[in-house]
């Protein structure tokens, strides 16, 4: 494989942990929402090279089911930002036919927040670029339970048996179905900040996902940022647990 064909490879599904924000705003002198601020400026740029390097679908870690033990005061300012994301950025993305969807419990989320994300999903549902997925409130153990008990309730209503449950049929109840099947688990999962973990990041859909971890602290993850990480995730070897000829 040449130069040229390696960065030409880009994964159909990136998922990123975008974490860091808090300490580069602390490495700054600056409070940790400073940073959250900065966090989604680099989301946007990232979102837009991203459908430029022929991804299909960006999911992105915005907040976590565990994220709300975090001082109220900074849960608070983050549930702000999808409204300002949406004042300040769906134009923008509606120019890039960027799509936005959401995983994650709307349980406990402020109206407010919803609002503004549910506007951005109709405002950007006829774009037929790449979907910005948002995990926001969203917990890995909690999907999969959850999926659990909607295919036991399937079974009880005797609208499915346990020899039609496959793998197929258990990611048709994960958050993730509503994303195109082909492109529903992540080839490529980065995280930021040099933690080295996933934190209840799509545990079922990242199976086989490429893992790649930086130092780099999310706001400065940038376009050149991330052709680093396409570029290493193109030379990586894909088997699945097979053998390549």
């Amino acid at each position: 494989m040449t130069s040229k064909e390696v960065t030409q490879i880009a994964p159909n599904h990136l998922a990123i942990i975008m974490d860091g924000n808090g300490r580069w705003a602390q490495g700054k002198g600056k409070p940790r929402v400073f940073g959250h601020k900065a966090g989604m400026d680099a989301l946007q740029n990232t979102a837009i090279h991203a459908q430029n390097r022929g991804v299909k679908v960006l999911t992105v870690y915005a907040f976590s089911t565990e994220n709300w033990k975090r001082p109220a005061p900074e849960v608070k300012f983050i549930m702000s930002l999808p409204i300002d994301f949406y004042e300040k950025f769906v134009p923008t993305l509606n120019r890039e036919n960027i799509r936005i969807a959401m995983i994650g419990t709307r349980q406990g989320v402020p109206k407010a927040t919803l609002k503004s994300i549910d506007r951005a999903m109709v405002d950007t549902a006829n774009n037929t670029g790449m979907i910005l997925n948002i995990a926001l409130n969203y917990g890995g153990q909690a999907e999969i339970l959850d999926a659990v008990k909607s295919l036991i309730s399937d079974v009880q209503a005797e609208q499915v048996t346990l020899a039609d449950i496959t793998s197929e049929v258990f990611e048709n109840h994960l958050t993730t179905a509503i994303l195109p099947t082909a492109y529903r688990n992540p080839d490529l999962l980065i995280r930021t900040s040099g933690e080295h973990r996933l934190s209840n990041f799509l545990p079922w859909q990242t199976a086989y996902s490429e893992l790649y971890f930086t130092e780099t602290l999310w706001p400065d993850f940038d376009e050149k940022a991330l052709d680093l990480a396409l570029e290493v995730y193109a030379q990586r070897d894909r088997r699945y647990g097979g053998i390549k000829k």
